[in-house]
């Protein structure tokens, strides 16, 4: 039989950007982990980050996100960049705003790709790149009765 190029798993995905929030509510790592589920992914890589209760060396006692109202769009030119540089055959990314408390989630994404290892490098590229350009701000609240804003994410 000869080969074709009509499998899926040799095509691009229609539309690999599957999800992209910014919330109040709660975060769901299953909910994320759905919305990136493609038959020709052979690896997909999430990322969750929580509330710590530590920072620099002082104990948190609680923090509060907030965003401009360009984060979400800010996100998806994100999510479009790492799309066109990996093969991402589907794309997640969530991030809650609001008060939280130690052991909240704080963001989540997910990247399925062909292979896990461009998965996990996706999977990075889109984290660091929303930790360091998406207009949202931490307000840290500290054990000692101190507050520190942190800059994006």
């Amino acid at each position: 039989m000869a080969p074709t190029n009509d499998h899926p798993g040799e095509q691009t995905a229609q539309d690999p950007i599957k999800l992209i929030a910014v919330r109040e509510a709660a975060l769901s790592v299953d909910e994320v982990f759905r919305a990136v589920g493609d038959d020709a992914a052979g690896g997909i890589a999430l990322f969750v980050g929580t509330v710590r209760n530590h920072d620099g060396g002082a104990d948190v006692d609680r923090l509060g996100y907030s965003c401009h109202p360009s984060a979400e769009a800010e996100m998806r030119r994100i999510a479009e960049k790492v799309v066109a540089e990996y093969p991402v055959r589907a794309l997640a990314a969530v991030h809650r705003v609001g008060d939280l408390g130690i052991g909240d989630l704080a963001v989540v994404v997910a990247v399925a790709c062909p292979h896990r290892g461009e998965a996990f490098e996706a999977c990075r590229k889109l984290i660091d790149d929303l930790k360091h350009e998406v207009p949202i701000w931490k307000h840290q609240k500290f054990s000692d009765g101190t507050e520190e804003w942190v800059g994006a994410c």
